[in-house]
């Protein structure tokens, strides 16, 4: 990329970009490693132990997986974490290894014979159906229908949990930050410090940036996923300075081939001395070692200047930021900008920009005008919205502790529910209606209006007949109790598909830049109304006739039909 192009995201333009095989390769292992057969929990193990004890565990099956409601208040949420399912389930086996710590923490009962069938044990059985990747979903929507025998995917419950709950969070909080920020301001991610753990940080960072974020400042990430990177400075880079003996070296050769090296303290000192005149400021009042700072840094990195410049204050680092930054452009190099992390970040970048655009016409140099300003300095939704109820010259926003912890809601809450064991229809019936379940195995559709707007998702039995466009159709909207519905769709769309079969992954495997894309289109189809930040309106799920009658039926008989399982 040209050093003159404008605002180049040239922090990272040094990155060798591995291949997408490269990538795919590297995710799986990482996948392997982290999830494992063993990350789970012990009642798996004993039901399963149950289920085969009684000569059960091979019973045809089917679990749903979902979430009750949409995360943070919001009217939606973004389905993530499959690919890692996927590639979980296809080199799901337990090693030597495993089975002999489970030998140990098992009751000393267990049948012998139970290790061998773990140790043979994969996922050759199992079929999953999903929504697909980056889908815009909502709260009783079935996402995710794992289908095998029984024992083994009772075995998948946790992990697969654990692989959709937390990216499905983190992916939509960045969904919302983008939709707080507009599509034209720039998001950085830089949680990693801040999360919950080393794999918390990585999975934020991925899945941020899948929601919408631009760039994050995790390498890692940038290395498995192939995520841009960027980086400016700390403050503890700044204060480590004192003099402007401490910038070592002290020449840089300018861009336009002469090979005699130029002093550069000597040069922006001078350009110093300028810009205190033109605005008025006296140069007795700089920080020596703040200017040593960013001397240091330009010379390093002279293509890729932005320091921060509120170490001590910002107007002393303003004059510090443009004293290095004419100098650099006067040797033909264009610094990037400038970050701001304390006070208030839109009063500040005001003023920045009006010194900016002073220095750009004063010395004439057009590009000085269009310098980056990087807010940080714990961002929340809530201040990135306010940034365009405020005047404000902020280009870039840099989001980490709210962004990758979820502060307003730290779990998603999916559940995994067994709807079907040998083809007859199995549900929880709670004295909390919010925790009974939808038995029997299903097709989720979505109905989409006339303009393009999905309005309702309907769940039917798989047997069903399915809905079609134009033709009304009457259904019962969860949580309107026993009301039904008349609704006529202008589209259909089927929501879940085949991607997992016989052990292996049967849809083509998405890459981050691919799912991202999904949620950005995913949004737009949403109508405005529900994806407001604040207030949102309800997005309808309903039941199909046939389907509410299944319900129906079985929660008349559930007081004395013992053929019906009352899962926890």
């Amino acid at each position: 990329m040209s050093q003159r192009s404008p605002h180049r995201w040239s922090w990272n333009q040094n990155m060798a970009a591995p291949s997408s095989d490269t990538r795919a390769g590297r995710a799986e292992r990482s996948v392997r490693e982290r999830v494992p057969p063993l990350l789970t929990d012990l009642y798996q193990f004993t039901m399963a132990y149950a289920y085969w004890r009684a000569g059960r565990h091979q019973e045809p099956a089917v679990f749903e997986l979902f979430f009750r409601d949409n995360p943070f208040g919001g009217g939606f949420s973004l389905f993530a974490g499959l690919l890692d399912c996927l590639l979980f389930l296809r080199s799901f086996h337990f090693t030597d290894g495993d089975v002999e710590f489970l030998r140990s923490v098992l009751p000393p009962a267990t049948d012998p014979a139970f290790f061998q069938f773990l140790r043979d044990l994969d996922c050759s059985g199992v079929t999953l159906c999903s929504v697909p990747e980056g889908t815009v979903v909502f709260a009783r929507v079935p996402l995710m229908e794992v289908a095998g025998p029984l024992a083994v995917v009772q075995l998948l419950e946790t992990s697969l949990l654990c692989l959709v709950n937390y990216a499905s969070l983190v992916c939509s909080n960045a969904a919302r930050f983008r939709l707080a920020a507009g599509p034209r301001r720039k998001l950085l991610e830089m949680g990693l410090r801040r999360a919950q753990g080393p794999d918390g940080g990585l999975t934020a960072s991925r899945y941020s940036h899948i929601g919408g974020f631009d760039l994050t400042s995790n390498v890692q990430a940038g290395f498995l996923f192939g995520i841009p990177v960027a980086g400016t400075m700390a403050h503890s880079y700044v204060t480590s300075f004192t003099s402007l003996e401490e910038v070592w070296p002290q020449t840089l050769v300018a861009v336009n081939g002469d090979p005699d090296p130029v002093d550069v303290v000597s040069l922006t000192k001078g350009w110093l001395s300028r810009v205190c005149e033109l605005l008025g400021a006296e140069p007795g009042k700089i920080r020596e070692g703040e200017l040593a700072a960013f001397l240091s840094y330009a010379i390093a990195y002279p293509q890729n200047f932005l320091p921060v410049i509120d170490s001590y204050s910002v107007g002393c680092g303003l004059l510090n930021f443009c004293a290095v930054a004419l100098a650099l452009s006067e040797l033909g190099f264009r610094p990037v900008g400038v970050r701001l992390d304390s006070g208030d970040l839109c009063g500040q970048s005001v003023d920045v920009r009006r010194v900016f655009r002073l220095c750009s016409e004063h010395f004439s140099i057009p590009s000085f005008e269009s310098l980056l300003i990087v807010g940080t300095n714990n961002i929340s939704e809530q201040s990135v919205a306010e940034l365009n109820k405020k005047e404000n010259e902020i280009n870039v926003v840099g989001v980490g502790t709210h962004l990758v912890t979820c502060t307003r809601q730290p779990s998603l809450g999916c559940v995994y529910k067994l709807v079907e064991v040998r083809g007859r229809p199995r549900m929880k019936i709670s004295e909390d209606p919010q925790k009974s379940t939808v038995p029997g195995r299903k097709a989720v559709y979505r109905l989409v209006d006339a303009e393009g707007h999905p309005f309702l998702d309907l769940l039917c039995l798989a047997a069903d007949s399915p809905p079609e466009a134009g033709v009304p159709l009457s259904c019962f909207p969860l949580g309107c109790g026993d009301a039904a519905t008349s609704v006529t769709p202008a589209q259909v769309t089927c929501l879940r598909q085949e991607v997992f079969s016989k052990g292996q992954v049967t849809q083509p495997l998405c890459s981050a830049a691919e799912t991202r894309a999904k949620v950005q289109s995913s949004l737009q189809t949403l109508h405005p109304r529900h994806k407001r930040l604040q207030e949102p309106d309800s997005y309808t799920v309903a039941l199909s006739e046939k389907l509410r009658n299944l319900v129906t039926e079985i929660q008349r008989g559930s007081s004395g039909d013992s053929n019906f399982l009352f899962a926890n």
